[in-house]
């Protein structure tokens, strides 16, 4: 800093230092009072260079990691539309092995039978139904063998192949050749039991895929959730003004402004005692 000479006029150098000084704490007030207008600690690349460019990193990485998590709660309720089709076909299907029990009893007649054996056709045309009416984004899922990818990572997807659950993939061929003058009794009931007892097999056995499937969908999230959530903290250490500590400095640099705007008008006071020589 230039050293003041009170007797040399030419240059008030002591203003000079002065004003210098101002013009560095009105620079220091500006910024704690735009940081604490915008809430960012960086504003512009010139606050923290390096900062800037590793807060980037983490606000893109931050991003992708929220739309992972979407990504994940897509995935999980077009799976529950698969799930929500195969337990209503279960429960079809229970359903209809009651109706064959019933009907294997000789406590009814032909008559009766045949109404549930009109049930039974109804029933099975009810699961070709369910199957090609769940569908998600209008593409069937248990009426064919679809794959569907998911991006369930940054860089990591998950596939989840679907199934056909129409009558004849579950090899009910009995139950869909019966018809409403059909008869299932004591002596033919197995194995129209056993078809029923196989497609609920098949379709449980579904279940459990999807059921593990969610579950792991579910632990995925948690974890994604947690990453995503740290990110964005260390975006926020560097990216973020800490408004308490902005607010402390403010105070202290506009105090520092009003006393060298004061101390100037005195720097340029000081040198009038030399007027009193040439008295």
């Amino acid at each position: 800093m230039p050293v003041s000479d009170i007797t040399r006029l030419r240059s008030n150098v002591q203003g000079l230092n002065i004003l210098q000084a101002l013009r560095m704490v009105h620079r220091d007030v500006a910024t704690h009072q735009l940081r604490l207008a915008t809430g960012k600690r960086i504003n512009d690349a010139g606050d923290d260079p390096a900062g800037l460019t590793i807060a980037v990193k983490l606000d893109n990485r931050s991003r992708n990691l929220r739309t992972v998590l979407d990504n994940l709660g897509e995935a999980k309720n077009l799976i529950g539309v698969a799930e929500g089709g195969l337990e209503k076909l279960k429960d079809v299907l229970s359903e209809m092995q009651s109706k064959v029990l019933h009907a294997a009893s000789d406590s009814i007649g032909t008559s009766e039978r045949q109404a549930i054996s009109s049930q039974l056709a109804q029933l099975t045309s009810e699961i070709n139904n369910i199957a090609t009416d769940t569908s998600f984004n209008g593409v069937s899922m248990l009426a064919s063998a679809v794959t569907f990818t998911f991006q369930t990572g940054e860089t990591t997807q998950t596939s989840f192949t679907s199934a056909s659950y129409l009558a004849t993939a579950l090899a009910m061929t009995s139950m869909a050749a019966l018809t409403a003058g059909g008869v299932i009794n004591s002596s033919n009931y197995a194995a129209y039991l056993a078809e029923i007892t196989a497609a609920v097999n098949t379709v449980t056995s579904g279940l459990t895929t999807i059921g593990s499937l969610v579950n792991r969908f579910t632990v995925k999230e948690d974890v994604i959730a947690v990453a995503q959530a740290n990110t964005e903290a260390a975006f926020s250490r560097i990216m973020d003004a800490d408004v308490a500590e902005e607010q402390l400095f403010l105070v202290r640099s506009q105090i520092l402004q009003q006393t060298s705007t004061a101390m100037l008008a005195q720097a340029n006071v000081n040198s009038q005692g030399l007027l009193s020589l040439f008295r």
